[in-house]
Parts: structure tokens; sequence; C-alpha cells
């Protein structure tokens, strides 16, 4: 294939240099080279440039748009190149007489396409030259032309350059990922900035623009007015501007009414005019008596509007993708306007943000994979009509800016669509229309039609809202003309887009109206507190969606739910999660928890959920009630462990696909990627599969296949668990560290009474087996201290009294303020032996301690031995150490990501192998380990403290030795065969 196209491309080179002087007339124009090289250039390449295949318009691999003039210039790019109907790469095409490699303009035209549709590269080209960029780099009008240009090739070139396009352009290599490993290598270089987080900063500003100047000549507007009017202003503009590019609008109507005076009054007008065609809810003043009151100055609607426009604007609005809108708007919502006593506006981050550590847009692959389990499960394995579909109601109880709505409603638009082309489209006439051969879209009736017919949202946040019903109605308005809408006006039909308002509705998802009791109590709380609460009635038919619910619920429910502890809540939220969702509540655990059971609630009885979730609840504790509900209905896992789905974020997650009525007792589960490449359309194909049955899992599921837990059963055995053999306890917290922890020189030089003073670590000093020696004390006070006896250390605290005064529960009087906060148990941590081990590390890591050593901030928990316990402590050591055990833990503690979590239950769990001391045998076995472990400890401890770099080569080596006569010994007390031990060390 590869030798073929070579040779397509070698006959266009000759033809191409046997004529070069007529092609480069500027009479030989763009069309002729298109048709008669660069068309036939990408076919060589192995792409079905005219469509031969006759696939429909969503499924064409190179669509080639319609050019739309607007002054000098296209609105659109004049090849779009696709896998899966999603766009790869964009080729700008020009004629020959066109100087590519110095002419400014064909550079950043592309640059301006590419970066508002968000790809890496694209490509300008009139065949004479083939100029590839990065398209990562902000365009600027003002750039030089080879800004972004990562290779160039003439024709004359072609042939001994043929590798490098090839395999990067073809389709064969776009399949095999060569196209996105070529792009992964040229990004990174300075400038590179993509088009979400610009844009961001730039509709960032014009909030921070508007709410102050609305604050400034509006002097009554409340703090809820201000942000409802900032955030409509905006998404009015945003609506229309891209309604400009797309050519739905007469390009350049803001832009003039921003060069006009008075500039908000034209605005408005222009607003109302639009709602008169539309009729969808943006522009309704019925309901919106706030925003044509307000006083707004020129200067800052004209700085918003002229930012929009060529040469200040680098957007191009026709390939700007509802979905990275989303994106946008999510960060967005993220933050909120609040006014000073001043009555002056401050922009700063939701409380619920700060909680939740930022905010996650969840990737475009996440939400198509569950919608593809969930909307494709009940629509395509079904073969489902129109009609039938129409009966099919889809939520997202916790939508924000509607991304997984917009992944809904897009995959619904390309079923109707298909099905359509399939069954005689021309019997279809209100439903499609044919605009050429084999190429056919749904007209705008049949959209709206399915939009008000199955798609379903709910978020407490209003803005949210808004902003959900603005990408789904711009999603309507794809494939649209200012032609078909006039001609929906003209025709006097109702509403060219949908008022989506019974369909994405405001309110908490967790929260009905039983929050209030009798409905009495209402009254006692402020505007404030009803809208931070902001009830949601489910049944209501006219505030929720009753109609649904009575008709038994939700087909299906997906999304992508807060997760943050219900710790940080108000007192009468939490009480009400525990009095409302008694069957999974146990105590202080994730919100998510109850966006899970009300999602699988909301469903009728053959619906289908599906989120993407924090994957914490799979090993933690309070999770057990949630466990054993989702058992029930859950029916597919895919666990990405420590791969990062969100970027920047601390969240490691998994996909949950349940039904209501699973058909059978088997649980689908993918875990532990192949390799270190993520297949981002083929998302099972990275992972391990294998089958778990329902029924065999207990309160703590042990996610593993067949094989590992036939292994897992094996060595927890004939055991004792380690809670049964230990007391195992969290290390004290003080409340405030930098005070209560001091170093030894410091204690020395103050006369700090030893009495109090204990040796202080933390979890980086604990290593396998050894504890560093971090040079520090605890000055450990707990209620039975009497603190005036210790002269030198009291003076020291009361100097700091203010600060440690200052401690959430000093403050509620519930203890001294120069105690610590929670002291715990000292009588663990002064035992003459224990182990101590950090809760969260990679691996095992415990380590010996006969040093009575204390930590500060619950970073570590110690383990001591229970009276009339024969084992040595030695022994336990060495058995949790092991290569096995760390194995075994894998699968019973609790993840985070790379790490695992150290907690006192899930190691209360960790088998530790019974000894029968009064048989030679099994005491020999026993007291081999001990010595092993006291080896091992001596070893470590000159490791750590020799300053040789040559002796520390030795003792490593030495380390290595015994550390696998300790794992050849615990394989040999729990019975391991060598096929069992290879399944150990390759799961590690």
């Amino acid at each position: 294939m590869k030798e073929q196209a070579k040779q397509k491309l070698r006959e266009l080179v000759e033809r191409f240099r046997y004529n070069l002087d007529v092609y480069k007339k500027s009479t030989y124009n763009e069309a002729q080279v298109r048709q008669e090289f660069i068309n036939p250039f990408f076919e060589a390449l192995g792409w079905d440039v005219s469509n031969k295949q006759g696939f429909a318009e969503q499924y064409k691999e190179v669509v080639l748009e319609d050019t739309i003039k607007v002054g000098s210039s296209t609105r659109a790019p004049d090849y779009s190149f696709r896998i899966g109907g999603q766009r790869k790469f964009f080729v700008e095409a020009k004629k020959p007489a066109v100087n590519i490699k110095e002419d400014v303009s064909p550079a950043y035209q592309l640059r301006r396409y590419a970066w508002s549709a968000k790809l890496p590269l694209s490509v300008v080209t009139d065949f004479e030259e083939f100029s590839v960029f990065d398209c990562r780099i902000k365009p600027n009008p003002n750039d030089k032309s080879s800004v972004g240009r990562i290779a160039y090739y003439t024709f004359d070139e072609y042939l001994d350059t043929f590798d490098a396009i090839y395999d990067v352009f073809s389709k064969e290599a776009v399949l095999k990922g060569g196209f996105d490993k070529y792009a992964e290598s040229t990004k990174g270089k300075k400038g590179t900035a993509e088009v979400d987080s610009e844009f961001l900063k730039e509709i960032e500003s014009w909030r921070e623009l508007l709410a102050k100047n609305i604050a400034l000549r509006n002097p009554d507007v409340s703090i809820y007015e201000l942000n409802y009017a900032v955030q409509k202003i905006i998404d009015r503009i945003i609506f229309l501007r891209i309604c400009e590019d797309r050519a739905i609008e007469p390009y350049g109507q803001l832009q003039t009414k921003a060069e006009a005076g008075d500039v908000y009054t034209h605005l408005l007008n222009h607003f109302k005019l639009a709602e008169s065609k539309y009729d969808s809810g943006i522009f309704d003043f019925d309901t919106d008596r706030i925003t044509p009151a307000l006083g707004i100055d020129d200067r800052v609607l004209k700085t918003i509007i002229q930012s929009l426009y060529y040469p200040k604007s680098p957007y191009e609005f026709s390939v700007l993708g509802v979905e990275i809108l989303g994106n946008v708007y999510e960060q967005f919502l993220g933050k909120v306007i609040r006014l000073t006593a001043g009555h002056q506006a401050k922009v700063e981050t939701k409380p619920e943000v700060k909680k939740a550590g930022g905010v996650y847009y969840t990737p475009q692959y996440i939400v198509d994979y569950i919608v593809k389990n969930t909307v494709g499960k009940l629509v395509e394995g079904n073969g489902k009509t129109p009609e039938e579909i129409a009966e099919i109601k889809i939520l997202d109880p916790a939508c924000g800016s509607g991304s997984f709505l917009i992944g809904a409603y897009t995959y619904l638009l390309r079923y109707h669509l298909d099905w359509y082309v399939n069954n005689e489209p021309k019997k279809y006439k209100e439903a499609v229309f044919q605009v050429r051969e084999n190429e056919w879209y749904l007209t705008t009736a049949e959209k709206k039609r399915i939009l008000l017919n199955n798609v379903f949202g709910v978020d407490i946040d209003p803005q949210a809202v808004e902003v959900t019903k603005l990408s789904l109605l711009l999603k309507v308005l794809e494939h649209e003309s200012r032609e078909s809408i006039d001609q929906q006006v003209k025709l006097g039909l109702e509403g060219v887009l949908p008022n989506l308002g019974d369909n994405v509705k405001c309110g908490n998802s967790l929260i009905g109206p039983g929050f209030y009791g009798t409905g009495q109590q209402e009254t006692l709380f402020d505007e404030a507190e009803m809208r931070r609460i902001n009830v949601f009635d489910w049944d209501d038919d006219v505030k929720g969606f009753g109609g649904i619910m009575k008709g038994g619920g939700f087909d299906c429910v997906i999304g992508n739910p807060p997760y943050f502890s219900i710790s940080t809540l108000d007192e009468d939220y939490f009480r009400y999660l525990e009095k409302e969702y008694a069957e999974i509540h146990s105590g202080y655990n994730d919100v998510m928890y109850y966006f899970i059971y009300r999602g699988i609630e909301n469903l009728n009885k053959i619906g289908i959920y599906g989120v993407i979730a924090s994957n914490y609840y799979l090993g933690n504790s309070y999770a057990v009630p949630l466990r054993k509900y989702l058992k029930k209905y859950i029916t597919k896992i895919l666990n990405f462990k420590n791969f990062r789905v969100f970027k920047n974020a601390n969240v490691h997650t998994n996909i949950i696909i349940a039904s209501k009525n699973p058909k059978t007792d088997e649980i689908d589960v993918y875990q532990d990627m192949i390799g270190n490449k993520m297949n981002l359309e083929k998302l099972e194909s990275n992972f391990n599969h294998f089958i778990l049955n329902r029924k065999e899992l207990s309160e703590d599921w042990v996610i593993a296949d067949d094989k590992n837990l036939k292994l897992i059963d094996k060595i927890a055995g004939d055991c004792i668990p380690l809670g049964e053999l230990t007391i195992i306890k969290k290390g004290a917290t003080s409340g405030n560290r930098k005070i209560f922890t001091v170093s030894s020189k410091y204690a020395a030089e103050n006369g700090f009474e030893s009495g109090l003073l204990k040796k202080s670590i933390n979890s980086k000093d604990i290593d396998r087996y050894f504890l560093k020696n971090s040079g520090k004390y605890l000055i450990y006070i707990d209620s039975t201290i009497d603190v005036d006896k210790y002269l030198n250390i009291h003076r020291y605290l009361l100097s700091h009294k203010k600060e440690l005064s200052q401690r959430n529960e000093v403050n509620k009087g519930l203890y001294a303020w120069y105690r610590l906060e929670r002291p715990r148990e000292k009588f663990v941590f002064d035992a003459k032996e224990k182990l101590v081990v950090p809760y969260r590390a990679e691996k095992n890591r415990f380590a010996f301690d006969d040093q009575q050593s204390f930590n500060d901030g619950g970073g570590s928990y110690a383990i001591i031995l229970k009276d009339n316990i024969n084992l040595n402590l030695k022994y336990v050591l060495g058995i949790l150490n092991s290569d096995l055990m760390n194995w075994y833990y894998g699968f019973i503690g609790k993840p985070k990501g790379k790490m695992r979590e150290y907690f006192n239950i899930p190691m209360s769990k960790i088998p530790i192998h019974k000894i029968g001391f009064s048989n030679p045998a099994e005491k020999a076995q026993h007291d081999k380990l001990v010595s092993l472990v006291e080896n091992m400890i001596e070893l470590q401890k000159k490791y750590h403290e020799t300053r040789m770099e040559q002796d520390k080569g030795l003792y490593e080596q030495q380390i290595t030795i015994v550390d696998a006569q300790i794992d050849r010994l615990v394989y040999d007390l729990y019975g391991l065969t060598e096929e069992e031990v290879k399944v150990v060390v390759g799961g590690i």
C-alpha cells in the first residue's frame, strides 16, 4: 500500500513539474489545484476524499467544507480529516501562485481554525508547498509566517521525504497512532496555549469588567442579581457571536452595535430581536427583569465585543466545538462574584470548589464511553425506531456545564440520522432533508423533538443550568444556516429553538422538601440559606420531573458526580443525609456516595446507570453500605487506578456501569493497564479483563481475577488477622505542629524538661525495617499532665498561647489551650517495642521502633502485640514487609493512585501465619524469620548511618540477599508453590 502511494505521488510530482509555469499563473485557481493535485495527493495517502464509499456526513473520512465568504476571508477550513467522526487535522488549500512559505495570511488563517478546534497539527498546501504547523501556539495576526511551522516540503522533495509525510498524515498512520505520536513529540515548545484555557481567561476578564461596572453603576443590584446579569450578558454575546461565524447571523452585527453610541441600549434591542427569532429562553425578557434595567458603560461593552473580532480575536467560532465551550464554562463556573460592604464586586473561588480541590471537566472520551455503555445499550442494542426512542428519558443529576447531556444528545442525533438514511429517508420529510447525493441532515424540528423528549438535567447552580441550556441550543444550531432559520421564521413555526425550562432544572438533587420538615420551618432560613440548600422535589410535576418519576423513573442516569467529604457540610445537611439515605450512610463519607444512590434510585425497573467517580469507595471502610447496595446492580467496573483521567487533579477514578435489572451475576472488570500508552478510542483494550461474581462479593470487595482470588483465599486460610494479634493506633495530632514539634537543639538551649519530650517522627522518616532519627521532639501533653510543673515548656507555650487558643476545639472549650488536639493512646507509642507505618505509601513500609517515638499529625500508625501473644514482633514485621504481603495488601488496602492507605481496618485484615510453638519445625521457622529480621534491622541501620558511599553499596547488596531470604521463608510459611510465587512476583 505504501509503495503504491509513493508511485501515485511520483506521477503527480512529474505532472506538476512538467506544467509548473502554467500552474504558477494567477489564472490557475484554488479549485483547480484541489481537483487535480491536492485531492489525488491525499487519496494516495489512503483517504476517501470524494466519499466514494457513500458514508453519511457524520462518518465521512474527509469533509470538504463549504467556504463561507466574509469580506475577503473564508470562514471554514477546506478539508477536515476525521477518524470515526472525530477531527484529526485540517488542510487549508491555496493556489500555487501563493507563496505559502512567506505569506502570513494562509498560516494565520489555518492556525486560527485548528487552534479554535483544539487540533494539535494542521497543514497548508498548494501542492507546490506542504507546510505543517503546530496549532497549539496561540495565533497572533502579527506572527511571521514561520511561527508554529514544524515541517516544510516542496513538491520536488516529496519522494525523498515520503516516509516523513506518509508515517504521519496517511490514513494508515493516523489509525496506528503515528499522527498522535508525532503531535506529542512536537509538543511543549515555547508559546503553546490551548484554546480552552485562553478563552477561559478571556471570559473571566469579561466577568470582572462587567461585575465591577454593573456594581458601580447600579447601587441597588443584589449579589444574586449581579451574578445572574453578568452570566446572561456573556451567554447572549457568545451565542450571537458563534451564530455569526456559523453564518446563521450576519457577520459583524455585534461589532456594529459596539461602534455606535449607547452600546447597551443597542445590544438590548439586538437581544430582543434574537428572542423573536429563536424564542429559546436565552433572550427571554418576560422572565428577565434584571438586565434591561441595568446601566453599563460603553467602554466595557466595546472592550468585550471588540475582543471577539479580527484582528484582536484569535478565535474562529465556526469550528469552536460545543464540547470545548463546555470545558471553558465548567472552569468559569468555579468562581462567583461577591459584593463588599462598599458594594464593590470581587470574583472568588466558590467554597465547594475549594473543598473539591478545583473544577474537573470530564474528557470527551470518558463521556463517549459512558454514553455508549448506557444510552447505546438501550438504543442500538435493541435497534429502536425514532418512535420508540422518544420514550427514553436520560438524566444527569449534577450536569454542570452539560458535557454528558451534550454527549447523549450528540449520540441520539447520530443514531436518528443513521436510522432515517437506512430506512427510505424520503418518507420522513419532517425529520430529514437532502443537501446532495448521499448527504442528509436532520431538520431543526427533528433535533428539537429529540432534545425535548430525551434529555434532562439538574444542577444546584443556576448559572450551570443556563450554560447547559446554551450548549444544548448551540448543538441544535449545528448545520443550520441563515436561510434555514429565516425560512422557519417566515413560516411562523413555533420557536426556531426549544425552550429547555422543563428539561434542565435548578435544584439540589440530594435534598428534597423534607429538609424543612412540615414546611413551616422554611421561614426560619434566610435567603442565602435557601439558595445554598436549594431543595429539589423529584416528584413535583412542575418544579421536578413528576411525570417521569410517576412513570417509573429514568431510563438512563449518567454523569460525573461531585466528590468531597460530607464532613465539610453543615450539621443540618449532614443529619438530613443520615436520615434520608440511611441505607448507604455510615458516617463522614463522600457526597459522591449519595449521588450514586440517588442516580440508581431514579432509574426505572430496566434503567442503566453510568458515571465516572472516585475509586475510593472500592476499599473505604465507610463505603461498606454503599458496596452492599451497589453489589445488587453493578455490571461493569473500569478502574483507572494510577492513570489520571483528570489533569492536575489528585483524584483516582473508575467508571461504574450498573443496571436496575442485571441479567446475570457476572460483573465485568477492566483494570491494570497493559503497557503505558492509553488508547482513548478503545478504552477497554487498555486493561486486563476478568469477571467477578456478585454473589461472591463480601463487605470488602477484593477486585481480582479467579487465579488471584484463589491465591488470596489460600494465603488467608490458616491464619490470624493482624487485628486479633495486635493493637493498631493512629498517631497523635497536636493541631499546631510548628509549635509542638521542636528541634533537639532548640529543646536543649531552652532547657525543656525531658519528661514531656518524645522523639518525633513523620512519614518520611519511616523506611522498611528502619526508623530514621529526625532530630526533633514532640512536646507531648495530654489531659493528665500538670503543665505548671514543667516551667520552661510552660513558658514556651505561653508565648504561643494566642495561636494555640485559636484551635477549633479549644474555642469550643473542649480541652485546655496547651494540650495536644488528639493525644491518642499514649501507651501504644510508649511501648518498648512497636512497629510504625506511614498512613500512605506505594508499598508496605513497616519499621521497628524501640525508641518510644511519637508522631504529630496522624501521618503514621503504631502497632504493638496484645498481651499473652507468644509471637515475636519481629516475626510479624518480616511478614508485613515481605513481597507476599505487599502483593496481598494491594488487593485489600485502600487505593490512592500509585499509593495505598494504611489505616486500621484494612491493616487489621492482614493474615499472619499461626505458629504452633509445640511443633519444633514451626518454632524453628518463627525463630529463623526473627533472626533474619534482626539481621535486616542491623544492616539497614548501618546503611543509613554510614557516610562512605562504597560501604552503602556493600550494605545494599547484603540487604538484597536478606530480603530474598525473608521472602523465601514467608512463601514457605504460607505454602506457596513455585507457580504461585510467580503470580505474586508478576503482580508486584
